[in-house]
């Protein structure tokens, strides 16, 4: 496995918009950085219909994404290596070595860690009973050609189901949302929604059914029993954490928390907690982890800032 040469002071793992931020920041003050991304740049922001909470007047995840997109690629500081996933992450006292799938290797003196999460499954979750494999799509990926005129059973109660609604808000559906306890205080945003029906649940079967239509046997929190029968099913049970292997210091519900990690390691982004997941709280996370590597290097961390 050969080291792949390059001058670089910052490597930047993921490029979702905290990455992004980190890599746009980080050429600001000078400093060169390598971005590896498996994907497209802000490949899940392309994927959300609505947005309500950016500065900018973006309405949309595209139009977003394309900004962000179109500023990135025009940071001549910042070297871009799509197609590319991380399988491992190491850190000692002098620099941080990362190894990529191909077996190729990237160093820097510093690395942002900003890879942000990937959707939970029925089978991640002990309120759900499912048949083995099943996979399904999150409700914010749907389609509102294949929503029209649809009853779609809606499995947790996460925001993004009030995305889907801002989205279309002509749109002709019903969303069946089954939800534990633990989402009540999630739900509270749609729950006037004349499109939406409520079932706090305590449990959920998904029944394997003929053709595309789904049905699942529900134990209330009251604990009644009731059979739901819906056209599809769709996710929004929340999101796990995607870090690479190495030397990342994870909690127990797999995040990893910025404090804690080594020195020449900083998280950024969705990765750190599921409390702050939210578009504006991952740029400004991504943009001051690319300040920390900057101040690090200078050994000015714990002095005030240039003005």
């Amino acid at each position: 496995m050969a080291d792949i040469p390059f001058a670089t002071d910052l490597i930047i793992i993921g490029g979702g918009p905290a990455g992004c931020a980190a890599a746009r920041m980080s050429a600001s003050v000078g400093m060169r950085s390598i971005l590896i991304e498996p994907d497209q740049l802000c490949r899940n922001l392309y994927r959300i219909p609505a947005l309500n909470n950016v500065l900018g007047g973006y309405t949309d995840g595209p139009q977003l994404a394309d900004a962000i997109v179109a500023e990135l690629k025009s940071t001549e500081l910042c070297r871009l290596e799509l197609g590319r996933r991380v399988t491992e992450l190491r850190a000692d006292e002098a620099h941080v070595t990362v190894t990529v799938g191909t077996g190729a290797r990237f160093t820097a003196p510093y690395a942002v860690v900003a890879t942000g999460v990937g959707p939970l499954q029925p089978h991640d979750v002990t309120w759900i009973t499912a048949p083995s494999g099943l996979a399904l799509t999150p409700l914010w990926e749907a389609e509102a050609d294949n929503a029209e005129g649809r009853t779609l059973l809606v499995l947790g109660g996460d925001r993004p189901i009030g995305t889907f609604l801002r989205a279309h808000p002509t749109t002709e559906t019903r969303l069946l949302v089954a939800y534990p306890a633990a989402d009540a205080y999630k739900v509270e945003e749609v729950r006037e929604d004349p499109r939406v029906v409520l079932f706090p649940v305590e449990h959920l079967t998904l029944a394997p059914t003929e053709g595309t239509s789904v049905s699942a046997e529900t134990v209330g929190q009251d604990g009644s029993r009731q059979t739901i029968t819906a056209d599809a099913a769709h996710l929004s049970i929340g999101s796990a954490p995607t870090a690479p292997s190495g030397d990342l210091t994870r909690g127990l519900d797999g995040y990893c928390p910025p404090t804690g990690q080594h020195p020449r390691v900083i998280v950024a982004g969705d990765l750190r907690s599921s409390r702050f997941q939210r578009i504006m709280t991952a740029l400004g996370s991504g943009s001051e982890a690319a300040l920390h590597a900057y101040y690090a290097a200078r050994d000015v961390l714990n002095e005030p800032a240039p003005s």
